[in-house]
């Protein structure tokens, strides 16, 4: 038996996903946010529409302020937050986030320090990304550096978040994230 490879299905249509960048932090302005840019080019340069650039401080209130109206909306399919996944007391982005799944992605966390780890080391160990699923939109919580969100992009988020993926991705599944 030969196994599967992984890869674009150039057969398939390409199919924008409807993105928002949510920015966690008490510093950041639309002037020095490289890690929301980041996500914006690299959301854009693969063919995905963003709907919505946010910067949120680091409060658990504020960030449910900001999320709560986005999975709410029918033109938001995937919220990506980076910063605030940390282990301060002043990092609440994934209890925040967690707090909202219906369902948690616990393998994109694993997968993204997998990742990670090839880059920095054992450094991965302090980051608590996190992803899952609210009322049909994805959410996923990255790291508030500009190469953690690049990494995940790259090494993650760019082939889950388009259609053509093989073998599966998260894409072909948003027809039926509000099923019951």
């Amino acid at each position: 038996m030969f196994p599967r490879m992984a890869g674009i299905d150039e057969s398939i249509e390409f199919r924008p996903l409807r993105i928002a960048v949510v920015t966690v932090s008490d510093t950041r302005t639309e002037a020095n946010d490289r890690s929301g840019a980041a996500l914006v080019a690299r959301a854009e340069a693969d063919g995905h529409e963003v709907v919505s650039k946010q910067i949120v401080k680091d409060d658990r209130a504020a960030i449910e302020a900001a999320l709560l109206p986005l999975i709410a909306s029918k033109e938001v399919d995937v919220v990506i937050a980076t910063g605030g996944t940390g282990v301060t007391g002043r990092d609440v982005t994934p209890e925040t986030f967690e707090s909202l799944y219906d369902k948690p992605i616990p393998g994109f966390g694993e997968l993204f320090r997998m990742l990670s780890y090839q880059t920095i080391g054992t450094a991965t160990i302090q980051s608590r990304a996190t992803a899952g699923v609210s009322d049909g939109t994805f959410l996923f919580a990255l790291p508030g550096s500009t190469g953690a969100c690049e990494e995940a992009w790259d090494g993650i988020l760019r082939s889950q978040l388009d259609i053509r993926y093989r073998p599966c991705n998260f894409a072909e599944l948003m027809p039926r994230m509000r099923e019951r």
